[in-house]
């Protein structure tokens, strides 16, 4: 008992202090250490031998996407190519439809290949001005941000290059486009819910008199128009990135003998996760293609700042990364804890009639929460969880495609509870609170929820993928 108070004890007082503003490089080893006390572990060898380990192996494997996607977020942002692309949005549909302009901005950004925290930075300007122009409350900005480049392309669409969609891949050998239908279909209900649910919101603040209002934190300045690339030319890093992704992972890969040279030495690769491994490089030289293009479109404005923008997406990468690697750490910690396996042992017994889906999604969402991040919360339930959920799939008839399409979209369901890392980055962004513009935020994290939920009730009836 006193176990498993101390693993609630331990993610009450984590999420508290990220919610205070303060690391979770540093206070998440502190309460994992804690929590392991609380249940009767030796403190030294758990942060030694579980916490650190975990850490390392995270920003092992997934490392070179934080680095390559905050470069290329960087390369697209110092050569003004994120700003034309969201300019000409805006620019095309105008104030009255300026929720849309914004979402569309954000989504092909991101499913581009545009690092989520840096689509915040460069759609922000563009999204207060519009809003200030169309009198929709500032503080529904937040939300609309968050719709357009939290939601349905980090996880859901096929083929987007973010991290929550590249993790299953090791696990499942699947690769990006996994499940098209369902994540197709996931999409579509968040865009087309999320994107009432803000205007509903707009229509019910107008009708009660309430505009932009007065403020005067981080409001951007005028964007100006000089020096910015052609939209339609800055669209070209983003398609290539996908291009060469897909290209590498249905065409060149598997037509190689990878395997005769990758599992001998000295890289003793493991033959049964080959193809996830490749999928991983493919998506690591589509990165590095689009860093390249980005770099060359606009030369007058880049020239000067090369070294700016890799310097930048470089710094920006291991503070994401090691954030993100300490969620891991403190999860695995929990997960070792007495008091989890019980938790566990609940999360597998959830049968679902009889398929891993549900169960699935239940634990990727629990661990998701626990961890306040997305990829951090699923690579802990795929570490853990990965091979029985293989296996049961296998047993029930269910695709290795299926399973890491559902992983993906219940990643980024209660991640983003108030600590997460994303929504207090884009609140200071914005220059907004919690109490101002949160609501709708996490009204939109219980429509991320639900949606995988409903789509596996859907497919037991009509059996897509």
């Amino acid at each position: 008992m006193l176990g498993v108070l101390g693993i609630l004890l331990a993610l009450g007082l984590l999420m508290f202090m990220a919610y205070k503003g303060y690391s979770v490089i540093f206070f998440a080893p502190v309460f994992a250490l804690m929590a392991a006390v609380l249940s009767g572990m030796v403190l030294l060898p758990t942060y030694t031998e579980i916490f650190l380990p975990n850490l390392a192996n995270y920003v092992k494997v997934y490392f070179p996407f934080f680095l390559l996607g905050a470069v290329f977020g960087k390369a697209m942002e110092e050569s003004g190519a994120a700003a034309a692309i969201a300019k000409a949005i805006v620019k095309k549909l105008g104030s009255k439809q300026a929720m849309l302009s914004v979402v569309l901005a954000c989504a092909i950004l991101t499913y581009g290949g545009v690092s989520l925290f840096v689509v915040a930075f460069a759609v922000y300007p563009f999204a207060a001005s519009i809003f200030r122009e169309a009198d929709i409350p500032k503080r529904l900005v937040p939300a609309t941000i968050a719709l357009g480049a939290f939601t349905f392309t980090m996880d859901a669409l096929p083929g987007t290059p973010q991290i929550q969609n590249s993790i299953p891949m090791k696990f499942f050998n699947t690769d990006l486009y996994a499940a098209p239908v369902f994540g197709t279909l996931g999409a579509i209900m968040i865009f087309g819910l999320g994107l009432a649910y803000l205007e509903w919101r707009r229509r019910k603040a107008q009708a009660n008199g309430e505009g932009y209002g007065n403020h005067t934190k981080q409001e951007p300045e005028v964007i100006d128009d000089k020096g910015l690339p052609n939209a339609l030319l800055s669209t070209i890093p983003l398609v290539a990135v996908l291009v060469v992704t897909l290209i590498l992972q249905k065409v060149v890969f598997p037509h190689w003998d990878i395997a005769s040279w990758a599992t001998r030495a000295p890289y003793n690769m493991d033959k049964a996760g080959l193809i996830g491994t490749m999928n991983n490089w493919a998506l690591m030289v589509g990165l590095l293609v689009g860093i390249i293009i980005a770099l060359v479109i606009n030369p007058p404005r880049i020239k000067g700042n090369v070294a700016k923008a890799i310097n930048a997406g470089a710094i920006g990468s291991l503070l994401a990364v090691m954030n993100t690697g300490s969620e891991v750490g403190f999860g695995n910690v929990i997960a070792s804890l007495p008091g989890f396996h019980s938790i566990s042992q609940a999360l597998m017994n959830i049968k679902g009639g009889g398929s891993p889906l549900l169960s699935e999604a239940v634990t990727v969402n629990v661990l998701a929460g626990v961890t306040g991040s997305a990829s951090g919360g699923m690579s802990i339930a795929l570490n853990t969880f990965g091979k029985d959920y293989l296996a049961w799939g296998q047993r029930a008839g269910i695709s290795p495609e299926l399973l890491h399409r559902v992983a993906a979209m219940s990643s980024g369901g209660m991640d983003t509870l108030p600590h997460n890392g994303a929504v207090i980055t884009l609140l200071a962004i914005t220059g907004l609170t919690h109490k101002q513009a949160y609501k709708d935020i996490f009204a939109l994290t219980l429509l991320k929820i639900a949606t995988p939920f409903v789509l596996i009730g859907l497919t037991s009836v009509f059996h897509f993928v």
